[in-house]
């Protein structure tokens, strides 16, 4: 199954970002690679990890906006959880 997270994560990271990445696939997928993911009531996801912290505000939608994708890549990046490190 981690084939499937890997590939969730790939996706954040394809240039142009896409439009339809799913964010509850991609908060299980950064779940599955050791991100604490706190969701509250406010439609906001807080990610840890290693120290670093980062609130994702979710959509009304199911896809995450292409202005969160590159948010969530910085995030990331800084986390050290890349496709390249995966």
């Amino acid at each position: 199954m981690s084939h499937k997270h890997k590939a969730k994560i790939e996706k954040l990271f394809e240039h142009p970002a896409s439009g339809n990445i799913d964010e509850k696939r991609v908060l299980g997928a950064l779940e599955h690679y050791g991100v604490d993911v706190d969701t509250t009531k406010q439609n906001k996801a807080k990610l840890s990890k290693d120290g670093h912290e980062y609130v994702l505000v979710l959509s009304h939608g199911n896809d995450l906006s292409k202005e969160a994708i590159v948010h969530l890549r910085h995030f990331l990046e800084s986390v050290n959880l890349t496709p390249d490190k995966l």
